[in-house]
């Protein structure tokens, strides 16, 4: 691994690695451990639960074949990672630390050239021995698009080359703030959620643009086919004592990695330990992609409160798009008069 270099400076950036990163997630129950129960005797998942995962969602090619790391690689990556974090690049969101630990530093300026604040500013990452948040196909890569997918995104992005902005709708929903999409895999950046429990209901409170997720627990049908929901509609029973949502319905307008109104989610949240909550996901959409794939987190709890993501549709930054566009139209049109 080009990463291995970096252990002679492992003296120098131990201490750096206990401070920052702590210890490694288990996934199994401890000995001893038992799952704690709510008043009607279904598994207690209820807490604020934090997803800093610095496992990357496909399994970067230095790992090709390897579903986990050894004790050895795992302390090996965590030396590179400390060394990404002190090296003053810029902040690096979701998978980007990994990625950048196994490239061994041989870029020491921005990754992006923004300008961006500096990996001080970011949250602390949790290391597990995954390679890949996908487990599912076994290979840990995101499956290849269809080829309706693939033309949706052309006619997307054509549409886009000749309506940038005429309007609000011309442009992407997060950018909006009028929805992010689910389920939220990415880490490091709102991602946080709140589990709240009765006997007939679980409410999931997103960090991210701090919607709710209410699920029904009392065996109530999906709503007709013909009533969509930007997030989907979700069900949700108990296995044993994993609790499973099953989402459907999904509107149209939303959109997760390019998904079409035929997606479909089946979320399972399982507690394994005082601190380690197991969120899995299983994505279907024949209409994007080949075949269904999985995703597992280990999520950890956190004493941490949710905050406001203080995002609203209409925003000065919308109204900027909009003037600026406005402005290009009207500069393009005073030079086609003036070459007339």
């Amino acid at each position: 691994m080009k990463y291995r270099g970096l252990l002679a400076v492992a003296v120098g950036m131990m201490v750096l690695v206990a401070g920052v990163f702590g210890s490694a997630l288990a996934q199994d129950a401890p000995a001893g451990w038992t799952v704690p129960r709510t008043v009607d005797g279904t598994p207690d998942l209820q807490g604020v639960w934090a997803n800093n995962s610095v496992t990357p969602l496909e399994r970067p090619p230095q790992w090709a074949g390897k579903a986990r790391l050894t004790d050895e690689e795992l302390a090996e990556l965590k030396v590179a990672a400390a060394a990404v974090v002190a090296s003053g690049l810029d902040a690096q969101f979701g998978d980007q630390l990994v990625l950048k630990a196994l490239e061994g530093l041989t870029d020491a300026g921005s990754y992006d050239t923004t300008g961006n604040y500096n990996q001080f500013w970011m949250v602390d990452r949790d290391f597990t021995h995954q390679t890949s948040l996908v487990i599912d196909p076994p290979d840990g890569q995101v499956p290849d698009v269809t080829e309706a997918a693939t033309r949706r995104s052309q006619e997307r992005r054509a549409y886009l080359r000749e309506h940038p902005a005429d309007g609000p709708e011309d442009r992407p929903l997060g950018e909006r703030c009028a929805n992010f999409g689910v389920p939220r895999l990415g880490a490091g950046y709102n991602s946080y959620l709140q589990i709240f429990q009765t006997p007939s209901h679980a409410a999931i409170l997103k960090e991210m643009a701090h919607d709710v997720n209410l699920v029904s627990l009392d065996g109530t049908a999906h709503a007709p086919d013909g009533v969509r929901f930007w997030n989907g509609d979700s069900r949700g029973r108990w296995e044993g004592d994993t609790l499973v949502v099953e989402s459907a319905n999904f509107s149209s307008k939303s959109s997760f990695r390019g998904s079409s109104d035929g997606l479909h989610l089946v979320e399972r949240y399982t507690r394994v330990g005082p601190d380690t909550l197991n969120y899995e996901v299983t994505i279907t959409d024949p209409t994007t992609w080949t075949q269904p794939w999985t995703v597992l987190i280990p999520l950890k709890r956190s004493e941490d409160a949710i905050f406001e993501y203080a995002c609203h549709e209409g925003n000065y930054g919308m109204d900027g798009i909009l003037s600026g566009h406005r402005a290009d139209e009207r500069a393009a049109a005073a030079a086609t008069t003036q070459g007339q």
